[in-house]
Order: structure tokens, then sequence, then C-alpha cells
């Protein structure tokens, strides 16, 4: 009986090859923006990643793949991102049923009347950061906490961009700190450390961030004054008294997903829960306000009650009042609210698994730990490279993985710490991936929060002086763990 031959590995392609696809999805990206402005994400900027998919994917074929593997690999790598998409779907059903059930109009009637917007901003990044630390996840925290603080800002006339700044800069820190986090349970698992000693080693680059962000998020309180006056804030809470049933009693279902997601169930089933819960919430405590969202004098009220939560599930919340702000502020939601930012998470891993297939990531990579001579060199090829893989790749999760794989056998040779490189791979790979419009976390936290990656970014202060204090600790040797003699990665 013959044996097959194995089949032939693909040539590498060369450094000018590999750049290709991303120098064209550069350009493009900036005439999409030049064109569009913030409508960018909205077709615009899909279509420049899958058309540089398709150049990835001839300099693959060049190279001595055929398009049949370079469409399986494709497929491969947006399926890596499928359970992202169905988190986002719930979250859109959850926003919808939450603010159906007063849930959310709860959250904002008592915010509005407890944080002052002096310590606004600050107070928004701590609660995220201990609600974060307690679920491990930022995710839930941005869909349930995070959009009753964005819709406060709104009603006290706030800057959104820095609420949503502060909302994810404690989101990421709790999510970060916490042994619940997948990616907190990831980067250990790449560098070869365990989760405590890898969180332990966090400590000296998270702790600083953070305390630069307060102090940076309590100075905007005191100096942005916002517009709205006495009879603005009377004029919201009056309405959300109208047409909401508002009572501590909202927020139950608050607490049971909370409770969920720290008991270690996982997001899709703890947030589907809580979607459902919303949705016999409203039927209980807000039908009238479900009977005037569906309209229809030809049903009766129990149809009619079910029709308004199943519409709020696919469709989200809409309400229609003389107040122009407070109706956009709670008609939001609902699963197709969602498609749009999985439209642009598909393009993005068609284009990150492309790059993957054809080896442009490994040769791009390898290029960088050329230049790595020092310790410090070192630490910024693997957090630059992280960096890049969220710009490149569009998905956390790579971002971690690639330079874990990477960069491990390298910081053994040099006598340095597994920790040391898990800490760079969150510092870098976690945390920047919230700051690029089309990667998996910036697409869902744009839309979840309603705030654009563009106009919130800069208020991510957390987020961003993270990796720099990683970087000053590589260079001067600061806290860089050497491995015992004898010991391992």
């Amino acid at each position: 009986m013959e044996q097959q031959e194995p089949t032939p590995q693909p040539a590498a392609p060369s450094l000018l090859q590999a750049l290709a696809p991303v120098a064209l999805l550069i350009f493009l990206l900036f005439v999409s923006v030049q064109f569009y402005g913030s409508d960018s994400s909205y077709g615009p900027n899909q279509i420049a990643l899958m058309l540089s998919s398709i150049v990835a994917a001839l300099v693959g074929m060049r190279n001595g793949l055929t398009w049949k593997q370079m469409e399986a690999g494709m497929v491969h790598g947006i399926s890596l991102s499928m359970g992202a998409m169905f988190i986002l779907l719930i979250v859109g059903s959850l926003i919808g049923t939450w603010i159906l059930a007063g849930i959310v109009p709860t959250m904002i009637y008592y915010g509005m009347q407890i944080l002052s917007p002096t310590i606004f901003y600050v107070a928004s990044c701590i609660i995220c950061a201990f609600v974060a630390l307690g679920t491990g996840s930022s995710w839930t925290t941005a869909g349930t906490i995070g959009l009753a603080l964005v819709g406060i800002a709104t009603a006290l006339d706030l800057n959104l961009g820095a609420t949503a700044g502060a909302v994810i800069s404690g989101a990421y820190f709790g999510d970060k700190l916490s042994p619940l986090s997948d990616t907190t349970n990831l980067a250990p698992a790449m560098a070869g450390t365990d989760l405590f000693t890898h969180i332990g080693h966090m400590l000296w680059t998270t702790v600083p961030s953070m305390i630069l962000a307060c102090i940076l998020f309590t100075i905007l309180g005191f100096v942005y004054q916002p517009g709205t006056g006495e009879a603005d804030l009377a004029t919201y809470l009056n309405l959300l008294n109208e047409h909401f049933t508002i009572s501590p009693l909202m927020l139950v279902p608050l607490l049971i997903v909370l409770g969920l997601v720290m008991k270690k169930m996982p997001a899709f089933p703890a947030l589907l829960i809580g979607a459902l819960i919303g949705a016999v919430w409203a039927m209980l405590f807000q039908q009238q306000t479900v009977l005037a969202f569906v309209n229809d004098d030809t049903m009766s009220t129990f149809p009619a009650l079910v029709k308004g939560c199943w519409t709020a599930l696919h469709s989200g919340f809409a309400i229609s009042t003389e107040n122009e702000a407070f109706d956009k502020l709670l008609s939001r939601g609902g699963m197709s609210s969602m498609l749009n930012t999985i439209w642009l998470i598909i393009a993005a891993m068609m284009f990150g698994a492309s790059m993957e297939k054809t080896r442009s990531l490994e040769v791009i990579a390898g290029q960088v730990l050329k230049l790595a001579n020092s310790t410090g060199s070192l630490v910024l090829a693997t957090l630059s490279t992280s960096m890049g893989m969220n710009i490149i790749a569009g998905d956390q999760y790579i971002a971690i993985v690639i330079p874990g794989r990477m960069f491990r056998a390298e910081f053994e040779n040099r006598g340095l710490a597994p920790q040391n490189l898990s800490r760079c791979l969150e510092d870098a790979g976690t945390l920047t991936s919230v700051l690029v419009p089309w990667n998996t976390c910036g697409a869902y936290m744009a839309t979840t929060l309603g705030v654009a990656t563009g106009t919130y970014w800069y208020f991510c202060f957390f987020n961003m002086f993270n990796p720099i204090i990683s970087a000053i600790y590589g260079f001067t040797g600061f806290s860089m763990i050497k491995l015992e003699k004898g010991e391992n990665a």
C-alpha cells in the first residue's frame, strides 16, 4: 500500500509581500475616514478589510497555497469570534428588554440623584472596576452598569467620550485582575506561568496606571462644567417617572445577572437569562409602557405584552415623547442593532486569518524580534506585537496567543521569568484591543455604550498608561523577575 506524500508546506512570504496587505489596509482605512467620517464603520471599513484580505490571499497563492486552503483559513478565523458574536446578539436583546422593563431607567433615575457631575467620571471608573473584578467580564460590566452610566451622563449633559473612557478603564482594570476573566487565564497559559503569580505580577503595572487614571478623571470632573441646569434634570426625572415604574425592585434582574457571572456561569447563558428576566419584569411591572410601545388596539392585553417583549428582544425599544433627547436616550437595543458590529468583526477576522494563514504575521513578527537586543527592547517588541495583532488581526485573543507563542522561548533564553511575558501580553494585548474600532472589543464597546471608538479612546487613560509603564519597567529592569537557577518556563 503506497504512502501518500505529505502536503508541501507553502513558502513564507517576503517581508515586502507580508507588509503589502497591511499597507493597503492602512491606506483604505485612511480614505474611508476621509470620505465617510464617523460613519466609516458602517460599511466602508468592512470593504477595506475584505479587499485587504483578498490581497493577503493572493500573496498566499503566490507562495503555494490554494484558494480552498485560504478560504478554509478565513472560515476558521471567523469561527474563533463566533462566541463574541453570540454575546453581542444577546447583549442587544438585554438592552432592549432592560429598557422596556424599567431596569435601565431605574438605574438612570437613582444615578442622576446620587452621582454629582464633579465626581461622576472617577466614581464611574471605580464602580465599574469593582463590578468587573467580581464578574471577571469587562463586556458584562459595560453592557449593564456601563450602559446606565452613559445614560446618566447623557441626562446630565456630561462628556460621553469621557464617560465611556471611565467605564472602559474601570471595566478593564477589574477584568484584568479577576481570576474569573478569560484573558487573565489565557495569558499565563501562553507564557507558562500560573494564574495567581500572573495576577500578582500585573499589580506592578496595573495599580499605578489606575491611580493615574483616577487622578485624571477627578481633574476632568472639576474642569468640565455641564450645561444642563436643575430644570432639565427635573424634566428627565419627571419623564422617567411618567413613562416607567421606578422602584428598587427593578434592580433585581441586574443583581441576578451579576450573581450568575460571579458564580462562573458563562457570559452568554447569564446574559440570555438576564434578557428573558427583563421580558418577564416588563410584563409584570411595566404593562402600560409595553402596551404603548406595541400600540395595537386590536390585540388583547396578554398577546400585546408578549409581542412587546418579543419586539424588544429583536428590534429593541423605542419611545416617543415631546423631548427628543429623552427619546434618543432610551430608544435602543435589540439583536438587529448589533448586526453592523458583527459584520465589522467578520471582516476583521477574515483579514487577520488570511494574514496568519499566509504566515505574513510570522514574518512581520520575526523582523520585530530581530530588533530586540536588550530586555527593554524585548519587552517593547512584545508590547508592540500585541498591539499590532489587535490592529491587524482584530481580536484580543489572537493578540495574546500569537505573541505568547513567539516570545516565550526568547524570554526563557534571556533568563526572564514567564510572568514577565504574561504581564506584557495583558498590558498590550488585552488593554489596547478596545482602542481599535474594528477589533471585537472596540466594536463591542462602541455599539453597547453608543459612543464611537474615535470619541472615547483618548479618555481610556488606564488602557493607554499601562503599556507605557510596562515598557518603562522593561528598560529600567524594575519588577522584571529573573528565572531561578535550573528553572524553566
